[in-house]
């Protein structure tokens, strides 16, 4: 009895957000919500909701909640925050259902929204967070700027933007280093890299979400020889084209919607104009990018 007595607090315990979430509802304050597929503006939209409707919290992840809904996996959607307020379940005089949110829209002009009654005061033990900033949409995720770091002391600034679903376009400054075999000279590279991507499809659960891709870019390279001892050996320069094959995964939390991070391995084939100086075909990078639209 005491070990099924101490589990139970232990769950509790590791679940504060959900036990707080089912004394809570979301009082939608805009003119229409949209309810998404998963908890981030990129998955699909799977219905709507208007002003005044209430909807029982499931659970409150902090940028996003989690409703019940038909129409989503497992019976769930997710709504932004700023897209209502969250107050205690005994402050509204109604909770509605998913079926009847979704069919409201239909029937705006005839019927009068229903306007929620003041929170009710709530004791110190149970918080509720009130959530004013209507104005404000969810984090997008069409252009992200960030940097990378890689193999073969890789690093550099890097940009991807995502036009639809699928496709993105991806632009890398990046420099690195190699030294040859004999160790007495040392090859700096400075590449332009831009290139193209395709995602295969998104994968959203209530915390992360996932998109697998793959890719390819070209390769402007400027390679500069230097000795790594004192001599009198002059630096000697040569410009060159290569290409590189990738596939990775993008992640993102719904906590933090706006950064991404990603990490692939790839394919690829540069030149080597020096002797000496040998090109590991395979390369792995991690990049992290912060989506400013």
């Amino acid at each position: 009895m005491i070990r099924r007595a101490a589990a139970v607090v232990l769950a509790l315990t590791l679940n504060p957000a959900l036990v707080r979430a089912q004394d809570i509802v979301f009082t939608v304050n805009v003119p229409s919500a949209d309810v998404y597929k998963g908890p981030s503006n990129v998955t699909p939209v799977i219905g709507h909701v208007s002003s005044g409707t209430v909807l029982p919290v499931s659970r409150n992840l902090g940028s996003w909640i989690k409703v019940p809904w038909p129409k989503g996996p497992d019976g769930f959607g997710f709504v932004h925050v700023t897209m209502g307020r969250l107050t205690p379940a005994g402050a509204n005089s109604r909770v509605a259902s998913p079926s009847s949110s979704s069919t409201s829209q239909s029937t705006a002009g005839s019927t009068t929204p229903q306007t929620p009654a003041p929170p009710a005061r709530t004791s110190a033990s149970r918080p509720v967070v009130t959530h004013h900033r209507s104005n404000l949409t969810p984090a997008e995720h069409n252009l992200g700027v960030g940097g990378l770091i890689g193999t073969m002391s890789t690093y550099g600034a890097n940009a991807r933007m995502w036009p639809t679903t699928h496709i993105a376009i991806q632009f890398g400054l990046t420099r690195d280093a190699l030294t040859s075999t004999a160790g007495d000279s040392r090859m700096t590279s400075v590449q332009f890299e831009p290139g193209v991507m395709y995602g295969f499809f998104d994968h959203v659960s209530d915390y992360v979400w996932l998109r697998p891709y793959v890719g390819s870019t070209v390769s402007f390279r400027h390679q500069t020889l230097k000795p790594t001892s004192p001599s009198d050996v002059e630096p000697v320069s040569d410009n060159g084209l290569g290409f590189r094959f990738f596939g990775g995964t993008e992640l993102m939390f719904a906590s933090a919607p706006r950064f991404g991070v990603s990490a692939d391995l790839g394919y690829r084939r540069y030149p080597t104009p020096f002797a000496g100086f040998e090109i590991d075909p395979l390369s792995m990078t991690i990049a992290g990018h912060w989506y400013i639209r």
